[in-house]
């Protein structure tokens, strides 16, 4: 039996798990941050005022 090609790949399968852990984190800080993003859009748009005078944008003309 090779003891170094069983430590090898016992390295190599923790080094992988390593790795998949920090991807996982960096990809849930990714998706919490895009989040926030659209939150603050949606909240600046619910905020949007019209600087229309009241007569404007109450009528649809159409011409033929």
């Amino acid at each position: 039996m090779d003891i170094s090609g069983i430590t090898a790949a016992a390295s190599g399968m923790a080094q992988a798990r390593t790795a998949d852990a920090v991807q996982m984190t960096m990809l849930k800080k990714a998706i919490d941050i895009q989040a926030q993003g659209a939150m603050l859009l949606i909240q600046s748009a619910s905020q949007v005022m019209s600087n229309n005078p009241p007569h404007l944008g109450t009528k649809l003309n159409t011409f033929a």
